[in-house]
């Protein structure tokens, strides 16, 4: 018989059963005590801690996935709080990085998980790295570009995705086995055009439609790291969460109809550097982000010296800002900035290399 203390609560040097927090899960019949030690074994990389991988990070850390490595290369803003459910006032007064913001409030929820942030870019050079030791890819980002890119990554590496995105109230989604299921190329081959589809700062996202699409992700997710691969949805999901329309749309059959390059040609065209850009205009920002990698940290004590007082520079450990010719600069210790108050990005890179050099 256990001890207890005077308030009929266990003393702290009484063990804990660690599945007892998932309780209420493991009584679910299709996941069990043996699925839920799968995902407390499983490695997960969320690439995007926007609004679809806040819900995504929400969901697996309270379901119990051990590792979540948190990819982001942005900082918090107020308009994100709409929808960016792990974010609050504070996490923008206190000029965090989503990505180390996000592993703070996910340690708050379950410490008994492993949180790796990565405060970066994520691009051809490093997609393999952040990606080679990890069970599943998660989409939480905002952009094609940056999809195709995981796209050949996973195609290459073997290893499964699931694709997601939310613009207004309409969200998609889809989960992706390479080898087994078409991949992304399979489905959209190419990206619209620039200004041709709309985006967040043309027509708006509701949070409710982000975390429905997150949300299907996320069950996706636990379904395939718990090993049931039989229930995983085979079909391209569309919904609109205004209108309350729902399609399914059947796609299984587009590998073996399609000439895809990717996962039939084994060209990854992103991941080798041959498609995309590495200055890009941010969505809904009236922002440009130039990304120029140097092989040291950036010293932020010297740059604020150097840029002077009338700069009005501020910084912390993950990113410094300052002001200049009517814009506000977010510089990164990998070099990144992103600049603020133009969508121009030829005039953006040229005041990147007055202020930071070439």
């Amino acid at each position: 018989m256990s001890e207890v203390t005077n308030n009929g609560r266990p003393h702290e040097a009484e063990a804990v059963d660690p599945l007892e927090r998932y309780s209420r899960q493991t009584r679910f019949h299709a996941l069990g005590m043996a699925g839920q030690r799968k995902l407390m074994r499983s490695r997960v990389t969320i690439c995007g801690c926007g609004a679809l991988g806040t819900v995504l990070a929400n969901h697996l850390a309270r379901a119990g996935v051990g590792f979540l490595r948190i990819v982001d290369r942005d900082f918090i803003e107020t308009h994100n709080l709409q929808r960016q459910i792990l974010f609050d006032e504070a996490d923008v007064a206190s000029n965090l990085p989503k990505a180390e913001a996000a592993a703070r409030k996910v340690r708050a929820i379950n410490s008994t998980i492993e949180v790796e942030p990565i405060v970066t870019d994520i691009d051809h050079t490093n997609i393999l790295d952040l990606t080679a030791d990890v069970d599943l890819i998660l989409d939480g980002t905002d952009n094609f570009e940056t999809r195709y890119l995981i796209n050949d990554a996973a195609v290459k590496l073997g290893k499964p995705w699931i694709y997601g995105g939310v613009i207004g109230s309409e969200g998609q989604t889809m989960t992706i086995l390479p080898g087994e299921t078409p991949c992304l190329r399979c489905v959209v081959e190419t990206a619209p055009p620039p200004g041709m589809a709309p985006t967040c700062e043309t027509a708006g996202v509701l949070g409710p439609a982000v975390s429905v699409v997150a949300s299907f992700e996320a069950i996706e997710a636990i379904k395939l790291l718990a090993g049931q691969f039989e229930a995983l949805n085979r079909n391209l999901i569309l919904i609109d969460v205004w209108d309350w329309t729902w399609r399914a749309l059947k796609i299984a059959k587009l590998r073996e109809k399609v000439n895809c390059p990717c996962c039939k040609g084994r060209q990854f065209d992103w991941l080798d550097g041959k498609e995309g850009s590495h200055t890009t205009t941010l969505c809904g920002r009236n922002a440009v982000q130039v990304a120029h990698r140097r092989p040291e940290p950036i010293d932020f004590a010297e740059l604020s010296r150097n840029l002077g007082p009338a700069a009005q520079a501020r910084f912390n450990n993950f990113m410094l800002r300052f002001q200049a010719d009517g814009h506000e600069f977010t510089v990164f210790p990998d070099g990144r900035a992103i600049i603020k108050g133009t969508n121009d990005i030829a005039k953006a890179k040229t005041l990147y290399a007055q202020y930071l050099g070439n």
